[in-house]
């Protein structure tokens, strides 16, 4: 059985690699448009904003709307442009998260805001996101700025649910699932639904890939909250509890406290209360014993799976298998 476990990560290592070699070019061209329009007469923010962006990201986002866009046949610029916008947002929300978590390591390295102070990093997340809208204007298109206009309002409410959700134990599995729809999934939908509207589509494609990318941004996020009580920190730049410690209920917590012992629900509860690590080893007795881990894993191997389905539909192409391995990668990887 290990054996085989072994083979299929090697052979999804393999499919992820290929997807990456395909999309090479496009990407090489967005890195650059990136690097390009970070810059600022304003030193600091041209050194901070190159910092983070260049800290060793998986570049989903920005790799989902060239997938998109390719699967939909569109065949100009404004992608890259797209796929740049998309990935800025994203860093703004690193920045402004680790500035509210209290952050010192992502990724395996210091955060902004540990290096240069919370007000340069909130400062230079706004500039990103100022920046990021400049250049949707650029593009032109009122059904983008649409779309991304309502995007960034439901990651600010999805931000904001969950700082409400901070130290409450009581809070439910779907409280959890409506947060990580708004925080994480929707950036994913929205990222879809470009290569959609680029390559004018009819409303039941963008559809398909707006549920595609969100089924996609939920697999990532419940991947994250296993990897946050089982991964490698040398692997994830995070250690082990790192959600804890901030006493966010996230979905390995929330299972060990519904099927648990009353003991085990009380240990769990007072951790979620109380943030910090003094109770790790029985919180992670719990998690094992209650099987959180492989329901928080099979949840998301769930959404994978329906992200796959959703795209049933899209004309066969390279790029249609592509997304299909990034749903796959999202469910499975390890870091």
């Amino acid at each position: 059985m290990m054996t085989e476990a072994l083979s299929t990560d090697k052979q999804r290592i393999r499919a992820i690699e290929d997807v990456r070699r395909l999309m090479r070019e496009e990407m090489e061209a967005v890195d650059r448009l990136i690097q390009a329009r970070l810059h600022s007469d304003v030193l600091l923010i041209s050194q901070l904003g190159h910092y983070i962006v260049n800290s060793g990201g998986k570049r989903l986002r920005p790799l989902l709307v060239l997938l998109s866009a390719g699967a939909c046949g569109y065949r100009g610029r404004h992608h890259h442009t797209l796929a740049a916008i998309v990935e800025f947002i994203h860093t703004a929300t690193l920045l402004h998260d680790d500035v509210v978590d209290a952050s010192e390591l992502r990724r395996g390295q210091q955060t902004a805001n540990a290096i240069w102070g919370n007000e340069a990093s909130v400062l230079v997340g706004d500039f990103l996101y100022s920046r990021a809208f400049e250049m949707m204007v650029e593009v032109g298109s009122m059904r983008i700025m649409d779309l991304m206009s309502h995007t960034t309002n439901a990651i600010a409410e999805g931000e904001v649910m969950q700082l409400l959700n901070c130290h409450d134990p009581d809070t439910t599995e779907e409280r959890y699932l409506q947060v990580i729809r708004a925080k994480t999934a929707r950036l994913f939908e929205a990222a879809a639904r470009i290569g959609a509207i680029l390559g004018n589509q009819p409303p039941a494609v963008e559809e398909a890939l707006g549920e595609y990318g969100a089924q996609l941004g939920i697999a990532f996020q419940l991947v994250d909250d296993v990897l946050d009580y089982s991964a490698d920190a040398s692997q994830t730049g995070k250690n082990i509890g790192d959600d804890l410690a901030e006493g966010k209920p996230t979905l390995p917590l929330i299972h060990a406290m519904r099927v648990g012992s009353p003991q085990q629900r009380e240990t769990v509860r007072r951790a979620i209360e109380q943030g910090g690590l003094d109770d790790i080893e029985a919180v992670m007795e719990a998690i094992d014993s209650t099987g959180a881990l492989a329901y928080t894993a099979e949840s998301a191997s769930r959404a994978a799976a329906l992200a796959t389905t959703a795209i049933d539909a899209l004309p066969e192409s390279d790029y249609k298998d592509a997304l299909r391995v990034l749903a796959d990668f999202a469910a499975h990887r390890h870091y």
